[in-house]
């Protein structure tokens, strides 16, 4: 994004959704220097602003999708687009999705005709330990100016994936106990990595970059996303978060429902999806749009996910739709794909909610974005436009 935003610009006349407030009929939204300055009615706009006219329509923050292969698993570039999984080792906490992201995915686009502006890029769950998390914005030149925190997480699998890649080539890990053992033994290399490195001091270290990317989880910096399906499987994931005291985001939850009081009393976010897809294995049996609203019924942190391109990424908005209609309030929903994804990866103090001093990322819906009939007609990524302009021509 190289253009910069207009010094001021004001959208009115919309029903305004902060997210972290009640909306606000026929509001204005007040935008400086890429930031939000004022949310609210009757506000005076400044003279010399630009106006954008928001009338009969919704003014929503970016939607925030915590878990995507955007740029790491491209569309439509067959085996040389593919570098979602490094499964020449099942323990690689050193790979970074940030290396591989190639900005000019069909998808990005989509992400922004979809209102989906800030994605959390996994690596893939065929290893025990997938790699490095980032969140990026769906626009930009090089993933580097996209970048809004790296790492934003950890990436490891348990259940089928991990168990199937490697025990088809009679390796370790085959079995379910096989890929918590991979996984416990890692991180005990990495706290024993930690304790010679606090131990030294400031003698010479020999740095180990699998043991330093796994230090980021032991002290906290970054959470432990973990891909699982099945209740068991989350049941492990919970183990292993008490052994080892990480922050644990449980990713994809098919069936988190049958243990919600656990993850509700342990404050344990649930990233649930994807939601729009068959029953394709076995782990997914009881895959069900009722239970996103089941588990916010029990107390559940939740989030919504697409795992792009397993269900395309500016298709978020129809699988919260579809929830609502199977029992999740509406309310929880706009949450689950703005506020809670933005707070799992760190970001909500810049992002999820339509509060002054937040980064000016929002769009202009045609109506509610829970009805899946209506579109994005302007999108912008801190002030600057970013969809709604000339197609051949840009702004980013």
């Amino acid at each position: 994004m190289t253009q910069p935003p207009p010094a001021t610009m004001a959208i009115v006349g919309g029903r305004v959704v902060p997210v972290a407030g009640a909306p606000v009929e026929d509001g204005v939204v007040l935008v400086r220097d890429g930031r939000i300055e004022a949310v609210g009615r009757d506000l005076r706009v400044p003279e010399g602003a630009e106006r954008v006219d928001a009338t009969g329509k919704v003014v929503l923050p970016g939607l925030v999708d915590a878990h995507v292969h955007l740029g790491v698993h491209e569309e439509a570039e067959g085996w040389a687009g593919q570098d979602t999984n490094e499964m020449t080792d099942p323990v690689t906490p050193h790979v970074r999705a940030l290396d591989a992201i190639n900005p000019a995915d069909l998808g990005f686009a989509d992400a922004l005709a979809g209102g989906v502006l800030t994605v959390n890029v996994n690596p893939g769950s065929g290893n025990a330990i997938g790699g490095q998390t980032v969140a990026v914005r769906s626009a930009g030149r090089s993933v580097d100016e996209m970048v809004l925190r790296a790492p934003s997480g950890m990436k490891s699998a348990l259940g089928e994936n991990p168990k199937r890649v490697y025990g088809e080539r009679k390796q370790l890990p085959s079995t379910r106990l096989g890929t918590a053992a991979v996984i416990r033994d890692a991180l005990v290399k990495a706290a024993n990595y930690l304790a010679k490195r606090d131990r030294d001091g400031d003698e010479p270290f020999e740095r180990d970059l699998r043991w330093e990317a796994l230090g980021l989880v032991l002290e906290g910096e970054i959470p432990w996303r973990q891909h699982c399906h099945r209740a068991d499987d989350i049941a492990t994931a919970l183990r292993l978060a008490d052994e080892f005291g990480y922050r644990l985001v449980i990713d994809h939850g098919t069936e988190a429902v049958l243990l919600a009081d656990r993850l509700a009393e342990r404050q344990v976010p649930v990233l649930i999806g994807p939601l729009l897809t068959s029953r394709s294995k076995v782990e997914l049996r009881n895959r069900s749009l009722a239970n996103p609203g089941r588990l916010a019924a029990a107390g559940v942190e939740l989030g919504i996910i697409t795992d792009h391109p397993v269900v395309p990424v500016h298709l978020l908005h129809v699988q919260a739709a579809l929830a609502v209609r199977e029992g999740l309030a509406p309310a929880d929903a706009v949450r689950a794909v703005t506020l809670t994804p933005a707070r799992v990866l760190g970001l909500d103090d810049r992002l999820g909610s339509l509060e002054p001093g937040k980064d000016a990322t929002l769009c202009v819906w045609s109506g509610d974005p829970l009805d899946a009939r209506s579109r994005v007609e302007t999108a912008w990524i801190e002030g600057r436009q970013v969809y709604g302009a000339d197609p051949d021509n840009p702004p980013f």
